[in-house]
């Protein structure tokens, strides 16, 4: 199997990256891949994509920045996509790991990447512009 890591420096906490991220709700305004509308139907994420309707599950929250989440794709395959928030003091570095499907051409697997790419971009642009928390300790 192949892969490839595709990561982007985020100039904020990794608390607030994750909160974000970690929030399907958001999908829509940075994960253009997962298409442009995601609602909870049945206690399940579900996106409209050009392909069909798609379910996203993430793993329960946690303290350790995971953000892993399978995406069911409308022919019933399951897409594990490993997603980390990794923290650095008041920055953050989100590294996403693009798997080698089955059957992928070289082409396929590069644009995944790309997509990828793009999104991360994404997220760090509405991240960085949005106006910083309070600090808690400093007030």
């Amino acid at each position: 199997m192949e892969s490839r890591n595709v990561s982007v420096a985020i100039d904020r906490p990794d608390d607030e990256v994750y909160a974000f991220a970690a929030d399907p709700a958001n999908l829509p305004l940075w994960a253009a891949g997962l298409g442009s509308s995601i609602e909870l139907v049945d206690g399940r994420w579900t996106a409209k994509t050009s392909a069909g309707s798609v379910v996203v599950e993430f793993l329960p929250s946690n303290d350790f920045g995971i953000l892993d989440h399978v995406v069911t794709l409308p022919t019933g395959e399951r897409v594990l996509n490993p997603l980390r928030v990794i923290g650095y003091r008041n920055h953050s570095e989100v590294v996403f790991t693009v798997n080698r499907r089955p059957g992928m051409t070289d082409e396929e697997f590069e644009s995944d990447a790309a997509a990828v790419a793009a999104d991360l971009a994404t997220l760090k642009r509405l991240l960085e512009q949005r106006p910083e928390s309070p600090d808690p300790v400093r007030g």
